[in-house]
């Protein structure tokens, strides 16, 4: 299914079919694949029916570049994989080497890192919100999401030193403290969103137009999805209530209370309520760390060379876009033996060359953009 050599040959019988059918490249260079991404398109007219993602037009060897790096070099190359959701990156890199090392983590640091990661969450699911509506043809949502993330990536400018790809978490805690105005910040923040969600589902969600664009389109089974691997809102979009915070918890995660939003239709509409309904329990979330913030230090004593021990660990967390899983072996030395990365974003572009097969060429954009696709994920 994916090539990143040589494009696939579609061979037809007849001089009368090809006088129907033709091939239509999406991408490489296209703002609906969000990316380097290139489909190619067997159409009949404005009917899809084949389509077969190309890939490794932007492949920079990250796993690979983890065995050769120190295990604390590693960290910045994370944020680069999904630059839009950095932190939960860093997340599973910082917690995959203390749980090898088994060092201790400070409940404080713990609290600060699941407050920032979950506002990553939302800015990551704000740009998609204004992004997919913009591969739609509107253009008014776009603004004001961008409007709400720009306040959202100025507060975690003032924490992290960076407004996309953070490196702020450090093993055994984190790399700086919240202060009073950061903290007051987040809760300002969390009550601009309070009253801003409603207006999306007033301006989006309810629009007649919308909703025919996006109901009973790009339908996926929920047999299909543990078939392909998906995860994330693309999974539970189809019914299926997994999330690693719950089903495999790790952090303060088990301590506090939220849902999993899920919806049963399967549809593009049902994956775009599922991230919407996850910006507000993000922001439960958020509450609930601002809330309960223990006192005490922000990161344990860790050796300055890194040197798990001998051995093989796993590590997973949930991304805006579904699991991570990160598996790496250390041969006991200050670089890793072998790092494999499992990433949400390959998995969910797996089943659309079967959701666009049968679609009009409009609906395939629909598809993509309801897949919430980073292609330096899919292409590391």
């Amino acid at each position: 299914m994916f090539e990143s050599q040589t494009a696939p040959t579609y061979h037809l019988e007849t001089v009368e079919e090809q006088e129907n059918d033709f091939i239509l490249n999406l991408g490489p260079q296209h703002p609906g694949t969000h990316g380097v991404l290139r489909v190619i398109l067997h159409m009949d007219g404005e009917y899809i029916l084949t389509a077969d993602p190309v890939l490794g037009y932007g492949h920079r060897m990250q796993e690979k570049i983890a065995e050769n790096m120190t295990w604390s070099q590693v960290l910045p190359y994370m944020a680069r994989m999904d630059y839009l959701s950095a932190l939960s990156y860093n997340q599973a890199w910082v917690c995959l080497v203390e749980k090898m090392c088994e060092y201790e983590v400070p409940r404080r640091a713990e609290y600060i890192r699941v407050l920032t990661t979950e506002l990553n969450r939302i800015s990551s699911h704000l740009l998609w919100f204004g992004a997919f509506l913009l591969d739609l043809g509107a253009f008014t949502p776009f603004l004001h999401a961008f409007e709400d993330r720009e306040t959202l990536l100025d507060l975690l400018e003032s924490l992290t030193g960076s407004r996309l790809t953070y490196c702020f978490f450090r093993f055994g805690g984190v790399g700086a403290d919240v202060d009073a105005a950061f903290l007051r910040g987040a809760q300002d923040f969390v009550k601009q969103m309070h009253t801003k969600l409603p207006r999306y589902h007033e301006l989006v969600t309810g629009n007649v137009i919308f909703r025919e664009r996006t109901r009973d389109v790009g339908v996926i089974l929920p047999f299909d999805t543990w078939g392909y691997g998906l995860s994330g809102p693309v999974l539970r979009g189809s019914g299926e209530q997994y999330d690693v915070r719950t089903s495999e918890p790790y952090s303060i995660y088990p301590e506090l209370d939220f849902n999993v939003p899920v919806e049963q239709s399967g549809d593009c509409l049902a994956r775009y309520l599922v991230r919407l309904n996850e910006i507000d329990e993000s922001l439960k979330i958020i509450e609930q760390t601002l809330a309960n913030m223990p006192e005490g230090p922000i990161k344990s004593k860790v050796p300055k060379i890194i040197k798990p021990p001998e051995g093989e660990a796993s590590m997973a967390v949930e991304t805006p876009r579904g699991e991570l899983m990160i598996y790496a072996v250390s041969d006991g030395g200050k670089v890793p033996y072998r790092v494999k990365y499992r990433v949400p974003s390959f998995a969910n572009l797996s089943i659309f060359s079967k959701m666009a097969r049968g679609q009009l060429l409009a609906d395939a954009l629909a598809i993509l953009g309801s897949l919430d696709l980073v292609i330096p994920e899919i292409d590391r």
